[in-house]
This record gives structure tokens, sequence and C-alpha cells, in this order.
């Protein structure tokens, strides 16, 4: 492995994500064009071992999961954020409170369910023994995901969170098979309470649900057959309103009878195996990802997902995670375009490194 250049990797993971690809497509696409795939509950713990908020927000995950499936949707996952009821605790506070996180953790696998607890240190916070910490955490949990602000609003960047979450993505790869603990961590910029995705999610205030979408093949179906970036947008923006609207209406009244605020839909287009964001920007271009127009395709995307009518949380744009998505990971084997590009095109949108 030591001799192979990150494109020999890049390569061999599209090939492992392709493979797949054939075996799931046999079932066909999701008969809405997207999938749901999160339902996120958020909730406030008294205590790091208060485990009747969780508790509660289970009970009705399960409720709205079944309810939305009856519905025609298909539901991948659940999951419950958390307040960061660990951001402003000491180095012994939170050594403390390890037991209660692991407790809660097997309280979530039991019912096949996510758990974020938010940011887990102060911006400014100094603890030498945070990456440690950081290690353990993920190594004696399966289903709990956690992260470090390097960036918030308020502060605006925060150099000792960068260091501490450097830190702990080193500790955590070495204490976790394959470094795989990383993919429950997250250094996190600006990110809002409300985000349904993991593992940046966290919660704010009265108990909330909120939604996130796989829906990369409702875009490639509202890209097909259209002429120019205006007419894919207009057909964008109508198929997502039409789409979408049904589903928060559902979503809303679930809330409603639970007595919970409705957050809304993160709109950002989550790529999978056999729903492919690279493969949604090649329809709407018509070349391979990494062309002359690629920029302007992420533009026009971007642009319809800030504006859609439907009440929309979290980050609601267009992501390109490269080693997620099976085209992105082709092209990239591919050399049609770098990290530089990858870099120009998140002057429009998000994108991921790897």
């Amino acid at each position: 492995m030591a001799d192979m250049s990150r494109r020999d990797v890049v390569a061999l993971l599209a090939a492992a994500a392709v493979a797949p690809l054939t075996v799931r497509r046999r079932g066909g696409p999701p008969p809405l064009g997207f999938r749901v795939r999160t339902i996120t509950a958020g909730t406030t713990l008294h205590t790091p071992d208060d485990r009747s908020g969780v508790e509660a927000a289970i009970a009705f995950l399960k409720r709205a999961k079944q309810v939305i499936a009856d519905a025609g949707y298909e539901v991948q996952t659940i999951r419950i954020a958390t307040q960061p009821f660990l951001e402003e605790a000491g180095p012994r506070v939170r050594a403390d409170a390890l037991g209660a996180i692991q407790a809660l953790d097997r309280a979530v696998v039991a019912e096949n369910v996510l758990l974020s607890i938010g940011p887990v240190l102060a911006p400014d916070g100094d603890d030498p023994g945070f990456g440690a910490w950081a290690a353990e955490l993920a190594r004696t949990t399966h289903n709990i995901s956690f992260t470090v602000r390097v960036a918030s609003p308020e502060r605006s960047a925060s150099p000792r969170g960068v260091t501490a979450a450097g830190e702990a993505m080193a500790a955590i790869a070495r204490a976790t098979q394959g470094g795989l603990g990383n993919f429950r961590f997250a250094a996190a910029a600006n990110v809002p309470a409300g985000t349904p995705f993991f593992p940046v999610a966290y919660h704010r205030g009265s108990d909330a649900v909120a939604i996130g979408l796989e829906s990369p093949p409702l875009l490639s179906a509202a890209f097909t057959g259209t002429n120019t970036l205006a007419e894919a947008k207009q057909r964008l923006s109508a198929t997502l309103e039409s789409r979408l609207g049904p589903l928060e209406r559902l979503v809303r009244d679930l809330a409603r009878r639970d007595e919970r605020s409705y957050g809304g839909i993160d709109v950002s287009p989550a790529p999978g195996k056999d729903a492919s964001i690279g493969a949604a920007i090649e329809v709407l271009t018509g070349v391979p990802f990494g062309s002359a127009s690629t920029l302007a395709g992420c533009a026009a995307i971007t642009d319809v997902l800030k504006s859609v009518r439907v009440k929309t949380c979290g980050y609601s744009g267009l992501m390109l995670p490269v080693l997620e998505d099976p085209v992105l990971a082709q092209r990239a084997s591919e050399g049609r375009f770098t990290v530089r590009d990858l870099l120009l095109y998140s002057s429009v949108c998000g994108t991921g490194l790897d």
C-alpha cells in the first residue's frame, strides 16, 4: 500500500463502490426518486446519564418511521441529536461522563438508532488529553457521533479547536480498525443546530424533528430532457417542491402530535452507492464530471437548493464527497479533476477532500 498513489487508492475504492451498485439496482431506483436518509429527533439531556429524553425520542422515531414508510417513502435510518452537554466541560467532567455515554450507546445500538452528542470541547478549550479521550470514546462505542468546533459565526475560527480536532483524528485513526472511527467524528465549521446529518448534528431548544434526504436520482430525473441551465433549474425547483411538499406536511403533522417543533428538511442531495450526485451533474451538463461546465452545473444546483419553497434546515446545499459517490470516485480515478478543481467547485457548493 505504501507505494500506491492516491489515484490508485481512489480507483480501487471506486471499483469497490461500483461492484455493489449493479446488485442494488436490480430492485430499481426509489419509487419517488429519493429516500429519506434520516429522521433525526432532537432532545435535551438533563445529565449525561439521563435516559428519559433518549427513550422518548426512540419511541417517537419508531412511530414516525412506520408512518412515513406506510406513506410510501423508504426510510434508511433513525437518529437522535442531543444538546452539546460536554462542550463547556473540563477534562475531569468529560472523563467521568465516558461511562454514561457508553451506556447511551448500548441503549441506542439495541434499537438500531444513531446518536450524536455534538461538540464536546469548548472552541478555546485547552486539554492536552483530549485526543486520547476522543479515541477512547470512538473505540468503545458503535453508534455515537461527536465533533469539535473549528469555526463558528459567534467566535470565527478557533486555532485551538483546529489543533484539538487534528489530534483527535490522528488518535482515533490509531485506535480504531482502519481509522473508521473517524466516520463518527468531525471538525465542524459554522454548523447550525438542527442539522439532521451526522456526524455534525446537535440540538438546541425544545424537542424537535428534522429530515435528511438521499435524492440524486430525483435530480437526474428532473434534468433529463432539458436543454438549458435555466430550464433545468426551473424543472428541478418544480420537482423538488412537488415531491417534498407532501413529505413536509406528513412530518409536520407527526411533530405536532408529539409536541415537537418541526425543524425542516435538509435538501442536500446526499449520495449513495446507487444514488450518485456525480451522475446527476453529468445528466445536467452532458459531459463527464470535471469538464469545463461542471462549475456552472454545481452553481445551478446550489441556486435551486437554496431557494426551494419548503422549510429547510442544516446545510441544504450541494456536497461533493468524492469517496462516497461512485461516479465522482470513478472520474477522480480517470484524472478528470484534481483537489484544486474541487476547491474551485467549493466556491459554489461543498466538497469532500477525503
